[in-house]
């Protein structure tokens, strides 16, 4: 090797390790999930070993069945909280390197009263009825502490502030002189005995969901980004779309759907895309912000994209009382129209800043990469037939899991070796510890609910609020999302609003189940690109160089599809395949929303055929809003306003716009 070989080689791995260093620095950053202990010593081998333990212990009870439910919980929970004390320092920068001692305590200890339940379960039960034991009101307090510590450290303080609330009001609700809010209020004993042992606080439907598909699936996107699949997703993205008007952002969108569905994790997957499509985009002439807002909400969106979605989809099975493949189905129209939105936003974007495509020659070729490479769709493909075929999602999962195992092999360049495996087995581990300490702490919240009656106090509030006015009350629903949203992960979020909020517009303006949960279900999502909290944004602005908050401002124009949509499928219940339709009324409505989103995203972004003007892209806004409302007459009046702008600006010369092409991938 000569040394200009060797020089350019050093170079090269040298600019790899700032690269990681980066997307390291950012996530540690933007994302509390991604904040552990790097450097573990002594304790590398213990968390390998308990990780390991815990995903092959899913891996056993998704095939051969689950345990009873408590019991799966209390291992589900009781180790993930072990590994989090082993993982995650109290603060960040404090003891990076090895495991101080008190964790080490509390590691053993959380795992001790998780597994107390197991130790205990028949004494437990018989207690509900002659009075718990003064170890088990120990048990239950330490419990419950060690659980708010370890979502602290592992997913935030807000979502243990709105958890230790809960508690608060459990215990001290007699003293609110309201009397909306106020109640009888509870021992001590009993708020914490309760929300240990009982079956529908901490160990309630999130956990068991969590328990039983959650992990599952969680496990099935780390194996498909350590197969070399989400590389094959980004090739298959740019050679789909990369020649196209603003070729490099819609690749960067349509690669973003791809891995987000999988990842269900809006800033990781901002942060991993990203790094390779923003610079993609800055050097097509992308402005950086913009670039930024299309990374993030092309990630955020991947959680609303079926098959897979994000973790919370599995919990809204059990709260609709419906099969994974009803949800799947509906949200498939919403999540087209979501990313057709942010699609036409960088259209339009590109349109008016003159931004080509790449040229053909620089680009993968899509036929030859599904030849070569086609069968990675196959993981999807299972699961997709699997779930219409009548089997159980879980059992979806583990199939998904052991073909994307077996493609991993197929191939020289992606086969695992045993060490690999083992690694991907701990990483699946790892992965799952922020969503089960965020469905842990949510369950304290909904346990509080069911135990003081606050469900139906703010059902109550928001029917008066609204003066019984279903806009309004729809209105103050998607801002308590979407405040909620801004500091708690979207699992926690949406148990939190399904238990307390969907309720209220279920019962109290008899609508439908499944589009009132899959409208909290979005304003949950959203809220990680909306100002001020934009967390997904504030990442891809960290990558872009751009100003964050003209980053989430961006973002929201962008995924304007977001805050529109879920209005339209709770007043137009079809768009979610709800309710009495026929095929020509179905095709009507897609048709409809998808020409009214390309007006909105259209005025959004100030341009059409030409540069739009004040009162022109006024006009595209309320023309969008008119298609989009389920009413005939109106949806004509809107196609006739676009028309008529669209021969308007025809008729007005082109700006001198200097086109520009992205020069290489």
């Amino acid at each position: 090797m000569t040394k200009q070989t060797k020089s350019t080689t050093h170079s090269k791995i040298e600019r790899e390790d700032i690269h990681k260093s980066n997307k390291e620095e950012l996530l540690e950053k933007y994302d509390k999930e991604s904040s552990y202990r790097k450097k573990l010593g002594k304790w590398t081998w213990i968390v390998s070993f308990i990780g390991i333990y815990l995903t092959l212990f899913h891996l056993y009870t998704g095939y051969f069945g689950t345990m009873q439910s408590q019991i799966q919980g209390a291992v589900h929970v009781g180790t993930a909280l072990g590994l989090i004390y082993l993982l995650y320092p109290a603060k960040k920068g404090l003891h990076v390197n090895g495991v101080p001692w008190y964790d080490v305590i509390l590691a053993f200890t959380a795992i001790f009263v998780g597994y107390y339940k197991i130790f205990q379960f028949d004494e437990i039960l018989q207690a509900r009825i002659h009075g718990y034991e003064s170890l088990d009101i120990i048990v239950s307090i330490l419990g419950v502490l060690l659980l708010l510590e370890a979502t602290r450290r592992c997913v935030g303080v807000p979502i243990v502030i709105v958890g230790a609330v809960a508690i608060g009001y459990a215990l001290y609700g007699n003293l609110i002189p309201s009397q909306i809010l106020s109640h009888a209020g509870f021992s001590f004993e009993k708020v914490f005995t309760d929300l240990w042992f009982r079956e529908n606080s901490v160990f309630g439907i999130p956990v068991q969901v969590s328990s039983k598909f959650i992990y599952l699936f969680l496990l099935f996107g780390v194996l498909l980004v350590h197969s070399g699949i989400g590389k094959f997703f980004n090739d298959l993205a740019y050679g789909l779309t990369g020649r196209f008007t603003g070729g490099t952002a819609k690749a960067a969108v349509t690669a973003s759907a791809l891995q987000g569905m999988v990842s269900g994790s809006s800033i990781a997957n901002t942060v991993a895309s990203g790094s390779f499509t923003i610079p993609m985009m800055k050097k097509a002439r992308f402005r950086p912000e913009f670039a930024a807002a299309a990374e993030a909400s092309a990630s955020t969106g991947g959680q609303l994209m079926p098959p897979i979605m994000g973790a919370a989809a599995f919990i809204m099975i059990e709260y609709t009382g419906t099969t994974y493949q009803t949800i799947m189905l509906a949200a498939l129209i919403p999540s087209i129209l979501y990313f057709a939105g942010i699609f036409m936003g960088t259209h339009f974007e590109a349109k008016k800043q003159g931004i080509h495509g790449v040229a053909k020659h620089l680009l993968p070729n899509a036929k030859e990469l599904l030849k070569k490479r086609g069968y990675m769709l196959l993981p999807l493909l299972v699961i997709i037939v699997t779930l219409f075929s009548g089997l159980t999602a879980q059992r979806a999962a583990i199939y998904g899991i052991v073909v994307a195992f077996v493609i991993t092999m197929i191939n020289k360049e992606t086969r695992m070796s045993f060490k690999k495996i083992l690694f991907v087995l701990e990483q699946g581990a790892r992965t799952a510890l922020p969503v089960i300490a965020a469905v842990s702490t949510a369950g304290i919240i909904v346990g509080v609910v069911g135990m003081t009656g606050l469900g139906g106090k703010f059902a109550s509030g928001i029917i008066a609020l609204s003066n019984n006015i279903l806009p309004l009350a729809l209105f103050l629903t998607m801002i308590a999302c979407i405040i909620l949203g801004m500091g708690l992960p979207t699992t926690a979020n949406y148990v939190v609003t399904a238990t307390v909020a969907a309720p209220a517009l279920i019962n109290g303006f008899g609508l439908e189940i499944i589009p009132v949960h899959l409208f909290v279900f979005y304003f949950g999502i959203v809220a990680d690109i909306t100002p001020p909290v934009c967390l997904a944004a504030y990442a891809g602005a960290g990558i872009a160089g751009a100003n964050p908050f003209k980053a989430g401002l961006t973002a929201i124009k962008l995924a304007i599809a977001a805050f529109i949509i879920p209005y339209t499928f709770v007043f137009n219940p079809i768009l979610v395949l709800t309710g009495d339709y026929t095929i020509l009324t179905l095709a009507i409505a897609i048709v409809t929303a998808l020409l009214g989103m390309m007006a909105i995203s259209s005025s959004l972004m100030g341009y059409f055929s030409r540069t739009s003007l004040v009162w022109e892209r006024l006009v595209f806004f309320f023309s969008g809003i008119m298609l989009i409302t389920p009413n005939k007459m109106i949806d004509v009046i809107g196609i006739i306003l676009i028309g008529t702008l669209w021969f308007i600006q025809s008729r007005r010369p082109k700006e001198d716009i200097r086109p520009t092409e992205a020069q290489a991938l």
